[in-house]
């Protein structure tokens, strides 16, 4: 590894005005200052980013505490922090990955530590124990999600209450009365993810505006056990001719159940699906969805940290507006429903 000293014989120059050239605390002539960067260039030098932040000075690194559960669909999760990864490059950070299973003691450790200038917390839940920590410690954060008290944060998500609600209307419009919500692992409700919470509160408000009779039932997504929640449903509820499903894992075990039962989709049942769009149009019948651009979160979230960091007062809320996109699994109500 190239050292500062290094730099420094390169350039012809004393070790504390390369420090002073990488800070900028001192003012140093412009020849000097052109031989000290093209010695730094020549040599790949990279500052060490402990002994920045020991300094008080910037490490250029911003932390991610990405989840780590079996109840995530990862691809989303990657695609996030892919995207966090690469807006972080175009301002010159690098991203330290964090797992959650380390929970608030791991967020003290890093935020405390002064290793990185910002952090990026992913799955946050209504009442996230990682958000304390971070106003404890006054540190530029950024949520991807939304907490029940967002007061002081900066949180971009999806509106999953808007997207709950364009799935009742996609159904009532179509002129199905009885709904079914197969939702994710009891788990997931358990530890209140506000995406789950929110999307089906939002469901539930506008199904009761428009008239709809609906069911709730929590599913762990495995072929097994989205046969059990199908039989459960039309066990109580026989007349349900309209799906919403808000599970990746279920999605393709209840087509296909769906069809083994002889109700063709969309004639007989129709299917709303909340996934992305790849996984969407990779079902028979394509899926009638309801996304919103991963991408766009991990990107917002760098924006809001770095606001953060450079002294800015970002908004405490952004919500981004989930769109509908009918494809072949939704169709009107059979006649007499």
């Amino acid at each position: 590894m190239v050292t500062l000293a290094e730099v420094a014989q390169r350039a012809g120059v004393s070790p504390s005005t390369v420090s002073y050239v990488l800070s900028g605390k001192r003012a140093i002539s412009e020849p000097t200052r052109i031989r000290v960067e093209q010695a730094i260039s020549d040599l790949g030098y990279h500052p060490n980013a402990g002994a920045r932040a020991l300094a008080g000075k910037r490490s250029h690194i911003i932390a991610l505490v990405v989840p780590l559960r079996t109840d995530v669909y990862v691809p989303i999760m990657m695609e996030i922090a892919i995207a966090v990864t690469m807006a972080a490059r175009q301002y010159g950070y690098d991203v330290l990955l964090i797992t959650n299973d380390e929970g608030p003691e791991g967020v003290r450790r890093v935020a405390a530590s002064g290793l990185a200038d910002g952090v990026v917390l992913m799955d946050v839940e209504l009442e996230d124990e990682r958000i304390p920590v971070l106003r404890e410690l006054g540190s530029h954060a950024a949520m991807i999600g939304l907490p029940a008290d967002s007061t002081g944060l900066a949180c971009v998500d999806h509106d999953f209450t808007a997207a709950g609600a364009l799935c009742a209307d996609h159904l009532a419009d179509l002129g199905h009365r009885d709904v079914a919500f197969v939702g994710y692992a009891p788990e997931v409700y358990r530890r209140h993810a506000g995406y789950a919470e929110r999307t089906l509160s939002g469901f539930r408000e506008r199904a009761a505006e428009r008239g709809l009779r609906i069911l709730h039932r929590p599913c762990e997504g495995s072929y097994e056990s989205t046969a059990g929640t199908l039989a459960r449903i039309l066990e109580d509820r026989p007349a349900t001719t309209g799906f919403v499903v808000q599970n990746e894992g279920a999605l393709g075990p209840l087509l296909s159940l769906l069809r083994s039962s002889g109700r063709i989709v969309p004639e007989d049942v129709s299917v709303v699906a909340l996934c992305p769009e790849q996984l969407a149009e990779q079902n028979s019948p394509r899926l009638t969805a309801v996304t919103g651009p991963a991408q766009e979160l991990g990107r917002q979230a760098v924006e809001l940290v770095m606001s953060r960091i450079n002294g800015g007062i970002p908004p405490e809320i952004t919500l981004l507006t989930p769109v509908l996109t009918v494809r072949e699994s939704t169709g009107p109500a059979p006649s007499g429903n």
